[in-house]
Protein backbone atom coordinates (compact mmCIF):
# COMPACT_ATOMS: atom_id res chain seq x y z
CA UNK A 1 0.00 0.00 0.00
CA UNK A 2 0.97 3.44 -0.55
CA UNK A 3 1.67 5.81 2.17
CA UNK A 4 1.52 9.30 1.25
CA UNK A 5 3.59 10.81 4.49
CA UNK A 6 1.29 13.07 6.07
CA UNK A 7 1.79 15.81 8.53
CA UNK A 8 -1.24 15.59 11.12
CA UNK A 9 -3.20 18.98 11.24
CA UNK A 10 -1.96 19.66 15.45
CA UNK A 11 1.63 20.62 13.40
CA UNK A 12 -0.14 23.01 11.21
CA UNK A 13 -1.43 24.99 13.65
CA UNK A 14 0.12 27.78 15.48
CA UNK A 15 0.10 26.88 18.81
CA UNK A 16 3.09 23.84 17.64
CA UNK A 17 4.89 26.70 16.39
CA UNK A 18 5.48 27.99 19.87
CA UNK A 19 8.47 27.61 22.45
CA UNK A 20 8.96 24.19 23.21
CA UNK A 21 7.59 23.34 26.42
CA UNK A 22 9.62 20.17 27.81
CA UNK A 23 11.98 20.37 30.66
CA UNK A 24 15.36 18.36 30.62
CA UNK A 25 15.36 15.38 33.60
CA UNK A 26 18.58 16.12 35.61
CA UNK A 27 21.19 13.42 34.44
CA UNK A 28 21.39 10.33 36.70
CA UNK A 29 17.83 10.86 38.64
CA UNK A 30 13.98 9.83 37.46
CA UNK A 31 10.86 11.29 38.27
CA UNK A 32 7.70 9.05 39.35
CA UNK A 33 8.31 6.92 36.65
CA UNK A 34 11.31 5.70 34.27
CA UNK A 35 11.67 7.53 31.10
CA UNK A 36 12.75 6.38 27.78
CA UNK A 37 16.15 7.70 27.27
CA UNK A 38 16.38 10.43 24.96
CA UNK A 39 18.44 13.22 23.26
CA UNK A 40 16.80 16.17 21.45
CA UNK A 41 19.54 16.59 19.32
CA UNK A 42 21.94 13.99 18.64
CA UNK A 43 24.79 12.50 20.27
CA UNK A 44 28.31 12.11 18.57
CA UNK A 45 28.87 8.38 19.55
CA UNK A 46 32.57 7.82 20.61
CA UNK A 47 34.62 5.12 17.81
CA UNK A 48 36.67 2.47 19.09
CA UNK A 49 34.47 1.82 22.68
CA UNK A 50 35.36 -1.21 23.82
CA UNK A 51 32.13 -3.74 23.35
CA UNK A 52 30.99 -5.64 26.56
CA UNK A 53 31.76 -9.15 26.21
CA UNK A 54 29.03 -10.64 28.33
CA UNK A 55 26.26 -12.75 26.57
CA UNK A 56 23.64 -11.09 27.29
CA UNK A 57 25.42 -8.06 27.95
CA UNK A 58 24.67 -4.35 28.60
CA UNK A 59 24.82 -1.42 26.39
CA UNK A 60 27.67 1.27 27.00
CA UNK A 61 26.19 4.31 29.21
CA UNK A 62 24.94 7.10 28.00
CA UNK A 63 26.79 10.52 27.43
CA UNK A 64 25.63 13.56 26.52
CA UNK A 65 24.73 14.95 23.65
CA UNK A 66 26.39 17.21 20.90
CA UNK A 67 25.77 19.12 18.08
CA UNK A 68 23.60 21.95 16.83
CA UNK A 69 20.50 22.64 14.78
CA UNK A 70 19.97 24.14 11.74
CA UNK A 71 16.66 25.12 12.34
CA UNK A 72 14.78 28.48 13.44
CA UNK A 73 13.00 27.24 16.43
CA UNK A 74 14.21 26.46 19.87
CA UNK A 75 15.36 23.27 20.78
CA UNK A 76 14.63 22.04 24.53
CA UNK A 77 17.38 21.29 26.15
CA UNK A 78 18.93 17.93 25.59
CA UNK A 79 18.68 15.02 28.32
CA UNK A 80 20.99 11.87 26.74
CA UNK A 81 21.06 9.26 24.28
CA UNK A 82 22.92 5.73 24.48
CA UNK A 83 26.37 5.84 23.05
CA UNK A 84 26.94 2.14 21.83
CA UNK A 85 28.60 2.46 18.83
CA UNK A 86 26.93 -1.25 18.00
CA UNK A 87 24.73 -0.69 15.02
CA UNK A 88 20.91 -1.93 15.50
CA UNK A 89 21.51 -3.41 12.18
CA UNK A 90 24.54 -4.80 10.31
CA UNK A 91 25.82 -8.02 8.56
CA UNK A 92 26.07 -9.85 11.79
CA UNK A 93 22.40 -9.19 13.07
CA UNK A 94 20.34 -11.85 11.54
CA UNK A 95 22.69 -15.01 13.17
CA UNK A 96 23.15 -13.27 16.37
CA UNK A 97 19.85 -12.89 16.98
CA UNK A 98 19.29 -16.24 15.71
CA UNK A 99 21.49 -17.53 18.44
CA UNK A 100 20.13 -15.05 21.21
CA UNK A 101 16.22 -16.38 20.22
CA UNK A 102 17.66 -19.83 21.17
CA UNK A 103 18.87 -18.67 24.31
CA UNK A 104 15.89 -17.07 25.16
CA UNK A 105 13.81 -20.27 24.20
CA UNK A 106 16.04 -22.44 26.64
CA UNK A 107 15.63 -19.96 29.41
CA UNK A 108 11.77 -20.32 28.81
CA UNK A 109 12.36 -24.06 29.00
CA UNK A 110 13.60 -24.01 32.34
CA UNK A 111 11.02 -21.74 33.83
CA UNK A 112 11.80 -18.38 32.88
CA UNK A 113 12.45 -16.29 35.75
CA UNK A 114 10.38 -14.12 38.80
CA UNK A 115 8.50 -11.49 38.53
CA UNK A 116 7.88 -8.19 40.95
CA UNK A 117 4.50 -7.44 42.52
CA UNK A 118 2.58 -4.64 40.63
CA UNK A 119 3.64 -1.31 42.52
CA UNK A 120 7.00 -2.24 43.17
CA UNK A 121 9.76 0.59 43.47
CA UNK A 122 13.28 -0.43 44.87
CA UNK A 123 16.46 2.10 44.91
CA UNK A 124 19.67 1.80 46.75
CA UNK A 125 19.62 1.35 49.99
CA UNK A 126 16.41 -0.84 49.98
CA UNK A 127 16.20 -4.19 51.61
CA UNK A 128 13.78 -7.04 51.79
CA UNK A 129 12.94 -10.41 49.75
CA UNK A 130 11.64 -8.10 46.97
CA UNK A 131 15.60 -7.34 46.36
CA UNK A 132 16.17 -11.02 46.21
CA UNK A 133 13.92 -11.59 44.01
CA UNK A 134 15.32 -8.62 41.84
CA UNK A 135 18.83 -9.96 42.13
CA UNK A 136 17.27 -13.67 40.47
CA UNK A 137 15.64 -11.70 38.18
CA UNK A 138 18.49 -9.86 37.08
CA UNK A 139 21.52 -12.53 37.17
CA UNK A 140 19.00 -15.01 34.40
CA UNK A 141 19.69 -12.54 32.16
CA UNK A 142 23.33 -12.10 32.95
CA UNK A 143 23.03 -8.32 33.89
CA UNK A 144 23.89 -9.29 37.42
CA UNK A 145 26.99 -11.48 37.79
CA UNK A 146 25.66 -15.13 39.00
CA UNK A 147 28.46 -14.49 41.88
CA UNK A 148 26.29 -11.53 43.15
CA UNK A 149 22.82 -13.15 43.26
CA UNK A 150 22.58 -14.07 46.96
CA UNK A 151 21.98 -10.87 49.40
CA UNK A 152 18.98 -9.21 49.83
CA UNK A 153 20.60 -5.35 50.10
CA UNK A 154 20.01 -3.39 46.79
CA UNK A 155 23.80 -1.95 46.79
CA UNK A 156 25.76 -0.45 43.94
CA UNK A 157 26.43 -3.88 42.11
CA UNK A 158 22.56 -4.19 41.97
CA UNK A 159 22.29 -0.88 40.87
CA UNK A 160 24.88 -1.28 37.94
CA UNK A 161 22.66 -3.98 36.93
CA UNK A 162 19.48 -2.19 36.67
CA UNK A 163 21.02 0.33 34.74
CA UNK A 164 22.70 -2.39 32.87
CA UNK A 165 19.08 -3.89 32.23
CA UNK A 166 17.87 -0.31 31.67
CA UNK A 167 19.94 0.19 28.57
CA UNK A 168 18.98 -3.28 27.25
CA UNK A 169 15.35 -1.71 27.07
CA UNK A 170 15.92 1.74 25.78
CA UNK A 171 14.98 3.34 29.44
CA UNK A 172 16.83 6.36 31.59
CA UNK A 173 19.66 4.58 33.37
CA UNK A 174 18.27 5.53 36.63
CA UNK A 175 19.77 2.50 38.67
CA UNK A 176 16.42 2.38 40.44
CA UNK A 177 13.07 0.53 39.60
CA UNK A 178 10.19 2.34 39.32
CA UNK A 179 6.97 1.92 36.53
CA UNK A 180 8.95 1.30 33.45
CA UNK A 181 11.25 -0.46 34.12
CA UNK A 182 9.31 -2.65 36.27
CA UNK A 183 6.87 -3.64 33.58
CA UNK A 184 10.25 -4.65 31.43
CA UNK A 185 11.18 -6.72 34.27
CA UNK A 186 8.20 -8.87 34.41
CA UNK A 187 7.64 -9.36 30.11
CA UNK A 188 8.48 -13.33 30.31
CA UNK A 189 10.93 -15.38 29.10
CA UNK A 190 8.38 -16.67 26.70
CA UNK A 191 7.36 -13.16 25.28
CA UNK A 192 11.20 -12.37 24.77
CA UNK A 193 11.92 -15.24 22.88
CA UNK A 194 8.85 -14.34 20.16
CA UNK A 195 9.73 -11.07 20.19
CA UNK A 196 13.52 -12.25 18.71
CA UNK A 197 11.80 -14.45 16.77
CA UNK A 198 9.36 -11.94 15.19
CA UNK A 199 12.75 -9.65 14.20
CA UNK A 200 14.45 -12.46 12.54
CA UNK A 201 11.19 -13.13 10.04
CA UNK A 202 11.19 -9.64 9.31
CA UNK A 203 14.94 -9.89 8.38
CA UNK A 204 14.78 -13.06 6.58
CA UNK A 205 14.18 -11.41 3.48
CA UNK A 206 16.42 -8.34 3.62
CA UNK A 207 19.10 -7.52 1.13
CA UNK A 208 19.70 -4.70 2.23
CA UNK A 209 23.04 -3.05 1.21
CA UNK A 210 25.39 -2.34 3.44
CA UNK A 211 27.97 -0.01 3.00
CA UNK A 212 30.89 1.51 4.92
CA UNK A 213 28.35 3.95 5.62
CA UNK A 214 24.69 3.50 5.43
CA UNK A 215 21.60 4.74 7.95
CA UNK A 216 19.19 2.70 10.28
CA UNK A 217 15.75 3.76 11.57
CA UNK A 218 14.69 1.18 14.62
CA UNK A 219 11.12 2.08 14.00
CA UNK A 220 10.55 0.73 17.90
CA UNK A 221 13.24 2.43 19.43
CA UNK A 222 12.69 5.55 17.60
CA UNK A 223 16.04 6.87 16.47
CA UNK A 224 17.74 7.36 13.13
CA UNK A 225 22.24 5.78 13.43
CA UNK A 226 24.63 7.10 11.30
CA UNK A 227 26.68 4.19 10.69
CA UNK A 228 30.48 4.47 9.21
CA UNK A 229 32.94 1.80 9.32
CA UNK A 230 31.01 -0.71 11.17
CA UNK A 231 29.81 1.63 14.09
CA UNK A 232 27.50 4.11 15.00
CA UNK A 233 29.05 7.58 14.44
CA UNK A 234 26.08 9.60 15.38
CA UNK A 235 22.50 8.56 16.83
CA UNK A 236 19.57 11.02 16.50
CA UNK A 237 16.26 11.28 18.20
CA UNK A 238 13.56 10.87 16.04
CA UNK A 239 9.57 11.23 15.51
CA UNK A 240 7.87 7.76 13.90
CA UNK A 241 4.65 6.75 12.46
CA UNK A 242 1.53 6.36 15.37
CA UNK A 243 -0.03 2.99 15.62
CA UNK A 244 -2.64 4.29 12.79
CA UNK A 245 -0.57 5.62 10.54
CA UNK A 246 2.59 3.37 11.38
CA UNK A 247 6.03 4.21 9.71
CA UNK A 248 7.42 0.94 7.05
CA UNK A 249 9.66 -1.40 6.70
CA UNK A 250 11.93 -0.11 3.69
CA UNK A 251 15.44 -0.73 2.26
CA UNK A 252 16.79 1.87 0.04
CA UNK A 253 19.25 5.00 -0.70
CA UNK A 254 19.37 8.46 0.26
CA UNK A 255 19.82 10.38 -2.88
CA UNK A 256 19.09 14.19 -1.99
CA UNK A 257 18.93 16.62 0.76
CA UNK A 258 16.13 19.36 0.04
CA UNK A 259 16.58 22.53 1.48
CA UNK A 260 13.87 25.22 2.85
CA UNK A 261 11.10 22.54 1.10
CA UNK A 262 7.78 23.18 -0.17
CA UNK A 263 5.09 21.01 1.65
CA UNK A 264 2.04 19.91 -0.76
CA UNK A 265 -0.97 18.67 1.69
CA UNK A 266 -2.46 15.76 1.01
CA UNK A 267 -6.52 15.22 -0.08
CA UNK A 268 -6.90 14.17 2.89
CA UNK A 269 -5.87 16.64 4.84
CA UNK A 270 -7.69 19.39 2.82
CA UNK A 271 -11.08 17.59 3.20
CA UNK A 272 -10.21 17.26 7.53
CA UNK A 273 -8.27 19.95 8.09
CA UNK A 274 -7.91 22.72 5.20
CA UNK A 275 -11.34 23.24 4.09
CA UNK A 276 -12.62 23.51 7.92
CA UNK A 277 -10.29 25.93 8.81
CA UNK A 278 -10.67 28.18 6.32
CA UNK A 279 -14.61 27.98 6.54
CA UNK A 280 -13.57 29.75 9.98
CA UNK A 281 -10.96 31.82 9.60
CA UNK A 282 -11.00 32.67 5.40
CA UNK A 283 -7.25 34.60 6.03
CA UNK A 284 -6.10 30.76 7.31
CA UNK A 285 -4.01 30.23 4.03
CA UNK A 286 -2.41 33.72 4.50
CA UNK A 287 -1.46 32.81 7.36
CA UNK A 288 -0.14 29.16 7.06
CA UNK A 289 1.87 30.70 3.77
CA UNK A 290 -0.63 28.09 1.60
CA UNK A 291 -0.98 28.86 -2.03
CA UNK A 292 -3.70 26.96 -4.54
CA UNK A 293 -2.54 25.86 -7.98
CA UNK A 294 -4.50 24.76 -10.60
CA UNK A 295 -3.68 22.05 -13.09
CA UNK A 296 -1.44 24.39 -15.05
CA UNK A 297 0.32 25.52 -11.93
CA UNK A 298 -1.17 28.91 -11.75
CA UNK A 299 -2.08 30.73 -8.42
CA UNK A 300 -5.81 30.73 -7.56
CA UNK A 301 -6.80 33.21 -5.51
CA UNK A 302 -8.59 31.15 -2.31
CA UNK A 303 -11.99 33.98 -2.82
CA UNK A 304 -12.58 31.88 -6.10
CA UNK A 305 -13.49 28.30 -4.62
CA UNK A 306 -16.53 27.75 -2.46
CA UNK A 307 -15.36 26.43 0.85
CA UNK A 308 -19.00 25.46 1.58
CA UNK A 309 -18.25 22.63 -0.68
CA UNK A 310 -15.27 20.04 -1.01
CA UNK A 311 -13.78 21.57 -4.27
CA UNK A 312 -10.52 22.41 -2.84
CA UNK A 313 -9.41 18.93 -2.92
CA UNK A 314 -9.41 19.46 -7.35
CA UNK A 315 -6.23 21.87 -6.36
CA UNK A 316 -2.87 21.50 -5.19
CA UNK A 317 -2.24 23.06 -2.11
CA UNK A 318 1.64 23.80 -1.78
CA UNK A 319 2.51 25.37 1.56
CA UNK A 320 5.49 27.73 1.20
CA UNK A 321 9.39 26.95 2.14
CA UNK A 322 10.08 28.52 5.87
CA UNK A 323 10.05 27.75 9.42
CA UNK A 324 6.59 27.29 9.82
CA UNK A 325 6.44 24.28 6.56
CA UNK A 326 5.45 21.45 7.98
CA UNK A 327 8.58 19.74 6.84
CA UNK A 328 11.13 22.41 8.74
CA UNK A 329 13.65 23.40 6.55
CA UNK A 330 15.15 20.24 5.73
CA UNK A 331 13.96 17.13 3.95
CA UNK A 332 15.74 13.78 3.22
CA UNK A 333 14.96 12.15 0.01
CA UNK A 334 14.71 8.62 -0.45
CA UNK A 335 13.06 7.56 -3.47
CA UNK A 336 10.74 4.24 -2.06
CA UNK A 337 7.05 2.97 -3.25
CA UNK A 338 5.58 3.66 0.14
CA UNK A 339 6.27 8.00 -0.34
CA UNK A 340 8.30 8.27 2.98
CA UNK A 341 10.93 10.43 3.76
CA UNK A 342 13.28 11.70 6.83
CA UNK A 343 12.44 15.31 7.25
CA UNK A 344 12.81 18.21 9.96
CA UNK A 345 10.07 19.87 11.87
CA UNK A 346 8.84 22.81 12.92
CA UNK A 347 7.80 21.58 16.15
CA UNK A 348 10.21 20.38 18.49
CA UNK A 349 8.61 19.27 21.32
CA UNK A 350 7.68 16.18 20.42
CA UNK A 351 11.45 15.33 20.60
CA UNK A 352 11.08 15.47 24.41
CA UNK A 353 8.85 12.67 24.89
CA UNK A 354 9.58 9.29 25.92
CA UNK A 355 6.92 7.83 23.48
CA UNK A 356 7.61 9.43 19.98
CA UNK A 357 5.30 7.84 17.59
CA UNK A 358 3.17 10.82 16.30
CA UNK A 359 3.84 11.18 12.55
CA UNK A 360 1.75 9.96 10.03
CA UNK A 361 4.58 7.85 8.25
CA UNK A 362 7.70 9.86 7.75
CA UNK A 363 10.35 10.01 10.50
CA UNK A 364 11.09 13.19 11.92
CA UNK A 365 14.89 13.61 12.53
CA UNK A 366 15.95 15.78 15.82
CA UNK A 367 19.33 17.85 14.77
CA UNK A 368 18.58 17.73 11.17
CA UNK A 369 21.25 19.73 9.93
CA UNK A 370 23.44 17.54 11.80
CA UNK A 371 21.69 14.52 9.94
CA UNK A 372 22.53 16.32 6.75
CA UNK A 373 25.90 17.80 6.92
CA UNK A 374 27.10 14.23 7.66
CA UNK A 375 25.17 12.54 4.51
CA UNK A 376 26.60 15.60 2.34
CA UNK A 377 30.23 14.55 3.56
CA UNK A 378 32.02 14.18 0.25
CA UNK A 379 29.86 16.41 -1.88
CA UNK A 380 30.92 19.88 -2.72
CA UNK A 381 28.47 22.51 -3.15
CA UNK A 382 29.60 26.32 -4.47
CA UNK A 383 31.19 27.32 -1.48
CA UNK A 384 33.26 24.37 -0.64
CA UNK A 385 31.90 21.26 1.42
CA UNK A 386 28.36 21.60 2.80
CA UNK A 387 29.27 22.29 6.38
CA UNK A 388 26.99 23.70 9.20
CA UNK A 389 27.98 27.33 7.66
CA UNK A 390 27.15 26.55 4.38
CA UNK A 391 23.85 24.89 5.07
CA UNK A 392 22.47 27.38 7.60
CA UNK A 393 23.90 30.15 4.72
CA UNK A 394 21.88 28.59 1.49
CA UNK A 395 18.57 27.89 4.18
CA UNK A 396 18.50 31.81 5.23
CA UNK A 397 18.85 32.16 1.64
CA UNK A 398 14.92 31.20 1.65
CA UNK A 399 15.43 29.45 -1.54
CA UNK A 400 14.26 25.79 -2.61
CA UNK A 401 17.44 24.00 -2.93
CA UNK A 402 17.83 20.17 -3.67
CA UNK A 403 21.44 18.98 -3.59
CA UNK A 404 22.43 15.58 -5.06
CA UNK A 405 24.56 13.53 -2.96
CA UNK A 406 27.93 12.57 -4.58
CA UNK A 407 27.21 9.02 -3.30
CA UNK A 408 23.80 8.14 -2.51
CA UNK A 409 23.46 6.25 0.98
CA UNK A 410 21.74 3.17 1.58
CA UNK A 411 19.24 3.63 4.91
CA UNK A 412 16.98 0.74 6.05
CA UNK A 413 13.73 1.48 8.39
CA UNK A 414 13.63 -1.80 10.61
CA UNK A 415 11.01 -2.76 13.29
CA UNK A 416 12.62 -4.72 15.33
CA UNK A 417 11.59 -5.33 19.03
CA UNK A 418 14.44 -7.86 19.95
CA UNK A 419 17.85 -8.51 18.30
CA UNK A 420 21.45 -9.02 19.14
CA UNK A 421 24.38 -6.80 18.52
CA UNK A 422 27.71 -8.02 17.67
CA UNK A 423 29.01 -8.70 21.28
CA UNK A 424 26.14 -10.35 21.81
CA UNK A 425 23.69 -7.78 23.79
CA UNK A 426 20.39 -8.58 23.59
CA UNK A 427 18.48 -5.32 23.06
CA UNK A 428 14.32 -5.01 23.61
CA UNK A 429 11.88 -2.44 22.58
CA UNK A 430 8.07 -2.09 22.88
CA UNK A 431 6.30 -3.69 20.42
CA UNK A 432 4.40 -0.34 19.74
CA UNK A 433 2.63 -1.88 16.56
CA UNK A 434 1.49 -4.58 17.82
CA UNK A 435 3.54 -6.99 15.15
CA UNK A 436 4.91 -9.31 17.28
CA UNK A 437 1.84 -10.54 18.79
CA UNK A 438 1.05 -14.13 18.50
CA UNK A 439 -2.26 -15.18 16.55
CA UNK A 440 -3.96 -18.67 17.80
CA UNK A 441 -2.96 -21.28 15.29
CA UNK A 442 0.66 -19.18 14.17
CA UNK A 443 4.12 -20.58 15.36
CA UNK A 444 6.03 -18.86 18.02
CA UNK A 445 8.88 -21.05 17.49
CA UNK A 446 11.64 -20.67 14.98
CA UNK A 447 11.02 -24.28 13.52
CA UNK A 448 10.54 -23.19 9.72
CA UNK A 449 13.52 -21.06 10.15
CA UNK A 450 16.41 -22.95 8.26
CA UNK A 451 19.64 -21.45 10.31
CA UNK A 452 22.47 -22.89 8.18
CA UNK A 453 21.14 -20.95 4.73
CA UNK A 454 19.79 -18.31 6.72
CA UNK A 455 22.60 -17.54 8.98
CA UNK A 456 23.42 -14.04 7.61
CA UNK A 457 21.88 -10.99 5.69
CA UNK A 458 22.76 -11.36 2.06
CA UNK A 459 23.36 -7.70 0.72
CA UNK A 460 22.43 -6.72 -2.84
CA UNK A 461 22.94 -3.62 -4.98
CA UNK A 462 20.47 -1.17 -4.89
Amino acid sequence: MRLSCKIGFAFLSFASLGPALAAPLPSGKAGARDVVSTSLLSTRVAQGSSPQPSVPAAATTSGQTKGTSTSASAIPSAITVSQDPRPTLDAGTFVNTMRAAATYKRIAEEGGWPTLPAGTVLKVGDKGPFVVTLRQRLAREGDLPAEQITGSTFDADVARAVKRFQARHGLFESGSVRTKTLEALNVSAEQRHRQLVASIKRLIDSRFAFGERYVVVNIPSATVEAVESGQVARRYVAVVGKADRPSPEVETRITTVNLNPTWTVPVSLIKKDIIPQVRKDPAYLAKMKIRILDAKGQEVDPQALDWTTNSAVNYTLRQDPGTTNSLGQIRIDMPNRDAVYLHDTPSKRLFAQDARFYSSGCVRVADIGGFAEWLLRGTNGPDGAWDQINLQTAIASGARQDIRLARPVPIAWVYLTGYATSDGTVQFRNDVYGLDTHRPGSDPGMQDLDVPTTASLRSRRL
